[in-house]
């Protein structure tokens, strides 16, 4: 770069060989930053703010509250559960048993099984952008075959404020989190008491208002979008303008409409006439459908089909509140398209608005959606809670003897026996007939495996088989007829069909 070049080098650049985008003085870009603040910094700034407004719009937007239900049935559905890999059927066997067991009595609230925690943990990851959830050991006395429970804690408990930069030995905090001088995770530094619980005398203010837990007994879930982040993000963040003002504009909408419905008349004099009451100073009801109104002693009776004479000189005028016509519906589509962009959630599944869909549109929509939502369950939900939730489930209950295997077997084999296949809710489909028959022919032409399809159907191959199996056995001993040899003929002469099209 050369002397003569100063101040704003890329102003200075000739326009026919700089963007537009980068221009500091470009008249449309002035209300765009031109600064690129650090993730984390940003995150500083506005998140407490962010995530409770975040969370009045979950609660209070019915369009941000249905967009979160969904998301959450998308990304968790009736549960993600481990499919052993294991060759030894005993040791698979009670893998499969313990983890049921344990499942039943995860939640250290005692108000739901493990499934229903990772439902809740969807809808912090929508409303938060983040949720921790801590490991926490039981006693003998507590009757938990697998002595361990998990707390599921909110983000507003590990405040954004909670920043130190020198602390024993060569520690720092951002955000709640401690780090080591190589940037690993140490610790995190929660409140005893949520910041937004109201005063009690339960509550002691007097000494330390933070506990430190190691890093190794909480597990922090959340989306990273930058390199480099430490804390998450509300998934409505790019939306929340939209949907606040949506809600502004559709409250004055239902306002004016309600007033446009009230009946209101008023009688119009020639100027210089003494009116002592009003027109509807007096407003009775009469009979059904019959309104009397009382002005300078004189009885206006508004019912249908009613003539009413009036004095020389007056007229009644009604009021006509202004319309916005049919523009309404047409913005308010198209904001609403905006808010589930910013969302990442169909329009159709945040509005229910079916009126414009069709089968190709609402598939179109639901394949981008779903190939998402694989992407987080896979790169969110299974390493950052599965995966360790499970690890830790076999550590407790070797250690609490209630495994086939012994310590040593289990250090000596702890890869194998940690080897599992996620089981991942099913996506329905608007016509499942058409989606069976081409899994069905894509097993027969081995594009697929059969357990591939079942476990894209949510359900463990191996237990599957074993209920197909004592299906059979409990016709037989029932007595139950095979199927009709019709049914059977029709299957032999469809599989030969297909072979004579290969």
């Amino acid at each position: 770069m050369t002397d003569e070049i100063k101040g704003d080098a890329v102003a200075n650049i000739p326009i026919a060989v700089s963007y537009d985008s980068s221009r500091r003085i470009a008249r449309r870009l002035s209300s765009l930053p031109n600064i690129s603040w650090e993730v984390n910094t940003l995150i500083q700034t506005y998140g407490k703010t962010g995530v409770a407004r975040s969370r009045h719009l979950c609660l209070n937007n019915p369009y941000a509250s249905k967009a979160k239900e969904e998301f959450a049935a998308a990304l968790i559905g009736d549960g993600i559960y481990p499919a052993s890999k294991l060759t030894n059927k005993t040791w698979r066997q009670s893998i499969r048993d313990l983890w049921t067991e344990f499942a039943e009595n995860s939640d250290a609230d005692g108000v739901t099984d493990i499934y229903g925690q990772q439902a809740t943990i969807a809808s912090e990851l929508f409303e938060a952008g983040e949720v921790f959830v801590r490991f926490r050991p039981r006693m003998e006395h507590d009757g938990l075959t697998i002595p361990f429970q998990l707390q599921i804690i909110p983000a507003e408990m590990l405040p954004f404020e909670k920043n130190e930069w020198s602390i024993s030995p060569g520690n720092y905090v951002q955000s709640g989190i401690e780090f080591s001088p190589i940037g690993k995770r140490v610790a995190y530094h929660f409140l005893k008491y949520h910041p937004g619980v109201n005063a009690s005398p339960m509550i002691d203010l007097s000494g330390n208002f933070f506990t430190r837990v190691p890093a190794s007994e909480v597990l922090h879930i959340f989306k990273p979008i930058r390199a480099g982040q430490v804390r998450g993000i509300p998934r409505i963040v790019s939306s929340m303008m939209t949907l606040a003002m949506m809600d502004l504009y559709d409250d004055a909408e239902l306002e004016r409409k309600r007033t446009a419905a009230l009946f209101a008349a008023f009688v119009k004099r020639p100027k210089g006439d003494d009116v002592d009451h009003p027109f509807g100073a007096v407003l009775n009801d009469t009979q059904e459908g019959s309104l009397v109104s009382t002005t300078l002693g004189r009885e206006f009776v508004m019912s249908p089909g009613a003539v009413i004479e009036l004095e020389p000189g007056e007229d009644v005028a009604f009021s006509e509140p202004a319309d916005v016509g049919a523009s309404y519906e047409m913005f308010q589509y198209r904001m609403l398209v905006r808010a589930a962009a910013g969302i990442g959630i169909p329009y159709t599944d945040m509005t229910g608005d079916l009126r414009q869909a069709n089968y190709s549109s609402i598939r179109a929509g639901l394949v981008s959606f779903r190939r998402k939502i694989k992407a987080e369950q896979r790169q969110i939900i299974t390493p950052q809670f599965c995966k360790p939730v499970f690890n830790r489930f076999l550590e407790t209950a070797t250690l609490a003897g209630v495994t086939p295997w012994t310590a040593s077997e289990f250090m000596s084999n702890m890869r194998e026996i940690a080897k599992v296949t996620w089981v991942y809710p099913a996506f329905d489909w608007v016509d499942p007939l058409k989606d069976m028959q081409a899994e069905d022919l894509a097993v027969q032409r081995r594009y697929k495996s059969r357990s591939s399809v079942i476990l894209e159907r949510g359900e463990d191959p191996e237990e599957l088989d074993e209920q197909i199996l004592m299906d059979k056995e409990r016709d037989k001993a029932n007595g139950f007829e095979e199927p009709a040899k019709e049914v059977a003929d029709k299957s032999a002469k469809d599989k030969k069909q297909n072979e004579e099209q290969e």
